[in-house]
């Protein structure tokens, strides 16, 4: 199973290893251009399992889709339980996706890069989500107790994750060489200048 943060068990159950195959599979050719069979061959297991569990490939797709969801929330909703403050909870995240880019690109790469409209229809688009509406609240959280500059909230947490992700993309692009954490410091310092409430200390 694709987790960002847990150990996947040991043996890993059947539905499990089809979604990690799935993820996967999508991420290096696209949703369009993996068959079912592929997924069958890269999970080592029965076709007949995979519609067991799924109903076929667009029931893959869609599970999987909701699961990297949860664990982006749960990565939010961890840093929002660990860390006091808006700015150390927008830090934190940005580090934590910076290093996740490192350690679980195709997790990252699924979120931040696959074309979801491909195979979900009913289910909210990534940026409605759980996690990225809790990421928008903690700018709301900020601007509200005066700790950032007052300004339409989809603006400033356009600003201060906006540059992240497109650094993310950037660097599973292949165009970023270097790995992600060592731009942290950069990024996070530029981000300050811009969101803070006329603060020094910040």
């Amino acid at each position: 199973m694709p987790y960002l943060k847990k150990c996947p068990p040991v043996p890993e159950p059947i539905d499990c290893r089809i979604l990690t195959a799935a993820l996967d599979l999508f991420v290096e050719n696209g949703f369009h251009n993996v068959s079912i069979h592929e997924v069958q061959k890269r999970a080592q297991v029965s076709i007949g399992s995979i519609y067991n569990h799924f109903g076929g490939k667009e029931g893959v797709a869609q599970a999987l889709y909701k699961h990297i969801l949860n664990e982006m929330d749960e990565l939010v909703e961890t840093v929002m339980a660990e860390f006091p403050t808006p700015w150390q909870q927008c830090e934190a995240i940005i580090r934590q996706l910076f290093e996740h880019t490192e350690t679980h690109r195709n997790i990252i790469a699924f979120v931040f890069h696959a074309k979801h409209t491909e195979f979900i229809s009913q289910d909210p688009l990534m940026c409605h989500s759980a996690a990225f509406s809790k990421m928008r609240s903690i700018v709301r959280n900020g601007i509200e107790a005066g700790e950032f500059v007052d300004m339409d909230s989809w603006v400033l947490t356009s600003s201060i994750f906006g540059g992240a992700i497109r650094m993310i993309q950037l660097r599973l692009d292949g165009v970023i060489e270097k790995p992600l954490p060592e731009y942290g410091e950069m990024l996070l310092q530029t981000i300050r200048t811009g969101v803070f409430q006329e603060r020094s200390d910040a």
